[in-house]
This record gives structure tokens, sequence and C-alpha cells, in this order.
């Protein structure tokens, strides 16, 4: 059993794993042309529903300078250069060649309740009434024996063309049969490996999907695990967080009608595009992490003027994702952005290790030499006087500083 010590430790020495965003001319020029072959291929083909995308964002207010914009922003989010605007642009509109099968699991169905509930939807909400979404458990009009038709029939249909979306944990224990579906009693575990046989790829979406989310939290009586621990033989990009960012899943599926490929994944199989930088990289709040300056409690004078949330929990130097950067309802906000910590949702366990207003861990942890500059994205964690509370190393550094800065004022 590892300490918390050792664990934060581990944590603040990996590498970030950060892509490379620039891989030269002669990388991108041969990925254009593969590019164009590619949509071309795919215009050649029917289109499995009659929907122009134009048309639904018309429908929803959406002009074509907002789209484009939109574009310019997913063409970057994907770590593409500029020239590949246009075919972004004709992706989007050839989205309905590529059939989707959703199924839902062991969750609480919040990442497609995150796209319904959508008062007013982005282009990345309005893209999924674009795809052909053959089934799906929550939209679907048919139920019971017409609904296990139709999933056998699209399965059928378009083997080894469709992409499996996943949401939700798969409970393995009792045989499986903490979860069951259909009128054969299949278990989940079962569905799964049955639908994941003939997909082109499986999209695990949400924390519970990819990671086991909140059904596998100790003690985990049902034995949840993610779609990774289950599906051999078979591309598997994983999407976690709570819920999953739209702008990341369409991201997949427009990396993936671009070239025919699932993106470059890190070692969780999360895109690197969304995950290779963590929320402390390019929090708004970060200056003040640098300063000294911290909530200390809730409503405090740091609370009212927006300071660094470390020492209230959050998580944010420890969790990969994009939110800090794309965030969410178009870039509105998020949730440090709306004054709560970062809990982590994005990586494993974090139901059991992160989801807590309180630092990580009680570590007393040396900074290495080099500074305190180099050192904070190296180590992050330290030993905060005799509290024992875990911060930054650069943390405590900088409120040391600080601090003596208003010493030297007051006299």
């Amino acid at each position: 059993m590892i300490d918390s010590a050792q664990m934060v430790k581990k944590i603040f020495t990996q590498k970030s794993g950060r892509v490379e965003t620039n891989k030269g001319e002669e990388y991108y020029n041969s990925l254009f042309e593969k590019a164009k072959n590619r949509l071309k291929s795919l215009r050649a083909q029917p289109a499995l529903r009659d929907v122009d995308i134009m048309d639904v964002l018309e429908t929803e207010g959406v002009n074509r300078r907002d789209f484009m914009k939109w574009v310019s922003a997913t063409t970057a989010t994907l770590m593409l250069p500029p020239m590949f605007a246009p075919l972004v642009a004709e992706a989007t509109e050839l989205m309905n060649r590529v059939p989707v099968i959703w199924i839902e699991l062991q969750d609480c169905a919040g990442n497609t309740e995150a796209l319904l509930r959508s008062s007013a939807p982005t282009v990345d909400d309005l893209l999924f009434d674009v795809l052909s979404l053959e089934f799906h458990h929550a939209l679907m009009a048919c139920a019971g024996h017409d609904a296990e038709h139709q999933l056998d029939e699209a399965m059928e249909h378009f083997k080894g063309k469709y992409l499996l979306f996943v949401e939700g944990s798969i409970p393995t224990g009792m045989n499986g049969n903490y979860g069951t579906i259909g009128p054969a009693g299949e278990t989940f575990q079962e569905h799964l490996m049955r639908l994941s046989k003939d997909a082109a790829a499986v999209v695990a979406v949400g924390t519970c999907a990819t990671f086991g989310g909140v059904p596998a939290a100790a003690p985990n009586p049902t034995k949840a695990v993610g779609v990774m621990d289950l599906v051999r033989g078979k591309p598997v990009v994983n999407i976690p967080a709570c819920p999953a960012n739209p702008a990341n899943m369409v991201g997949v599926v427009l990396h993936y009608v671009l070239t025919g490929q699932i993106p470059e994944l890190d070692s969780l199989l999360r895109p690197k595009f969304a995950f290779g930088y963590r929320i402390h990289d390019n929090c708004e709040r970060r200056a003040h992490f640098d300063a000294g300056e911290f909530v200390e409690e809730w409503g405090d004078e740091g609370a009212k003027n927006n300071w660094c949330l470390y020492k209230v929990g959050c998580k944010g130097p420890m969790t990969f994702n994009n939110c800090s950067i794309i965030r969410y309802n178009e870039g509105t906000n998020w949730p440090i952005g709306a004054g709560h910590g970062c809990i982590g949702c994005s990586e494993p366990d974090f139901w059991d290790k992160y989801a807590y207003q309180r630092p990580m861990a009680n570590a007393n942890i040396k900074p290495p030499t080099g500074g305190v500059e180099r050192t904070v994205d190296e180590f992050g964690l330290g030993l905060l006087t005799a509290t024992a509370i875990g911060i930054g190393v650069h943390a405590v550094a900088s409120v040391v500083a600080n601090k003596k800065s208003k010493e030297e004022e007051e006299k």
C-alpha cells in the first residue's frame, strides 16, 4: 500500500506527457493530403442521415461567421495548423457518413444529459444532431424487442465501420449479474464485448466508462471497471471527466472523420490534444499560486479576490484536462472560474483520492535543487509550517516571500 507522500511524489515527478505541437512541415503536408483523400472518399459515400449541418446551425441561430470561428478554434484544439481549417469545416459536413452506436451501462447518463439539457446548444452540441446515431438508449423512440432488433440490424449493416460510444462502467462482480440488459438478460460485460467486436473503434465517454468512476469507488461492491479493462484488440479512446466535455467528444469524431484513425493517445488512452496539459498549467489563478496568494477558507478575502484554491482542495496541479482552455458552454465558464477548485474528475480513482476540499496529502517533500520556478511542476507539494498540510513547493516559497514583502512594507 503506497502512502500519501509517495503517491504525491510520484504524481509530481511523472512526465506530463505533453504532445509535440509542431511536428514539422513534411508531417503536416503528408497528413493534409491524407485527410483530403479521406474526405473525398467519404463524400463519395451516401449520407446515412439527410441532415445538413448548415441548416441545423441556422435553425439554432448560428451564422456562418460563428461557425468558422468554431472551426478555427477546433482546428487549434486538435493541434493542427491553420491550413487544416477548410478540411475541418468539410469534415463537420461529412459527420453524417460515420455510423455511431451509443450504449448506456452502469451510469447516471450525465454525459448524455449534458448534451440534451443545453438551453443554448453550442456547435459541439449541435453536431450530435448531424451524426448518424444508429442506437442510443436515451434518445431512440422504440423500446423493448424493437430496440434490440434495431441494434442488431445496425451492427450487421455497419459491421467494422461504426464507432461504439460507451457511457458507464461495467460491473464484473457476481459474474456480471449486477447489470443486465435485454430480453435474454445479457450482462453489461457480455453486451460490451459483443458490440465492441465489430466496431471500428470504441470511445469510452465519461469517467465511469473510462476508469470505473463512482461505481468503482471504495468499496466497489459491484467490482466495476472501465472499458479499457475489458476490451482488447480494438482501438479504445478514453474521454474522461464528469461529465465529458462535448468539445472533446466532437474532437475525437472529427479526427476520425479526417484521418480514418483515432487521435494520438497518452498512457491512459486519453487523446493528447485534450489531456496533454495539467489544469494548473493554464489556470487563470496560476499567478496567485505563484504569488503565494491562497484562499484559506470559503468566503475569506482570498475567495472574494479570486485567489488560488489549492489550499481548499483544488487538484489542478495533478489533473490532466483542457477545461482551463476550452471551458464549458461555449467557453462561458468552468469550475475554477465559478469559484470551486478542480476535483480531478478526469483522473483514475478520483472519488477515492481527489474529491476532497483539502490538499491531497500530508507530505514533507523537500524541493530539488534548481530553484522554485523550475521545480513547481516537478514536485508541487511540500510541508506548510507545523500544520503539515501539503501545498505546492513553489507555493511555500511564494508564501514566505509574500509575507516578507508585507513585513518590509509595514516597517
